[in-house]
């Protein structure tokens, strides 16, 4: 599989206490070929989201290390991996590129159920496309300094030029601050993350926004 430029950017990518999911290979939860695996099913996707009119990109603030991580794909963790790749027609990506038990994450699990109700083209992303952590921790999420926003901040100017979405969803106000930063035209509309008690103020925001009905999902 090809690799997208914009997906060989962020590949290029190198932070202290950062993990690059397209260059970087995990020791202990990682296939041998993993890094080469998330970057092609990125770039699958994104290739398919090229095709045709983009509803909305809905963007997080970070990779965390249940999700993004493991699968290098925004707001999917492995339970939602399979179900990523088909809501693309992308086929053969739905495997994981880790070993082990799957690994499920509470905002993918609320943000792929919201989306089963939701026939619209979405895009998913993050403002900053890789995982930081704490030092000496790679398994603990931290946000990202200004340093990394700001390249981030780049990768989704460009990537707003190509998918060129009729908006902009922002999960949660960091994503938020981001967006209406480079959005220059384009709507954002800022929404509840759903962590931290947030999930019923996200799905009523999200179902008011999509016409759509969702239910309460019990989450572990």
């Amino acid at each position: 599989m090809k690799i997208h430029p914009l997906v060989r950017q962020v590949a290029s990518l190198q932070f202290e206490d950062c993990f690059n999911p397209y260059a970087d290979r995990c020791a202990v939860y990682d296939r041998q070929d993993a890094p080469r695996w998330r970057a092609a099913a990125l770039s699958a996707i994104l290739s398919k989201a090229l095709l045709g009119p983009i509803d909305a990109i809905w963007i997080g603030r970070d990779l965390g290390y249940r999700g993004g991580r493991r699968t290098g794909l925004a707001l999917t963790d492995d339970v939602h991996i399979s179900e990523h790749a088909s809501r693309w027609g992308v086929e053969g990506m739905g495997a994981r590129p880790t070993i082990g038990g799957a690994v499920a994450e509470r905002t993918a699990a609320v943000i792929w159920d919201v989306l089963g109700s939701i026939d619209a083209r979405v895009f998913l992303w993050n403002v900053f496309p890789l995982h930081p952590h704490e030092p000496d921790d790679p398994f603990t999420n931290r946000q990202h300094n200004a340093r990394e926003r700001r390249a981030g901040e780049e990768l989704l100017r460009e990537l707003l030029d190509l998918v060129r979405p009729s908006r902009i969803v922002a999960i949660g106000n960091d994503a938020a601050a981001a967006a209406g930063r480079i959005a220059n035209e384009t709507p954002v509309i800022c929404v509840r993350h759903p962590s931290y008690g947030g999930q019923s103020q996200f799905r009523k925001q999200v179902s008011e926004l999509y016409g759509c009905r969702t239910r309460e999902l019990s989450l572990f």
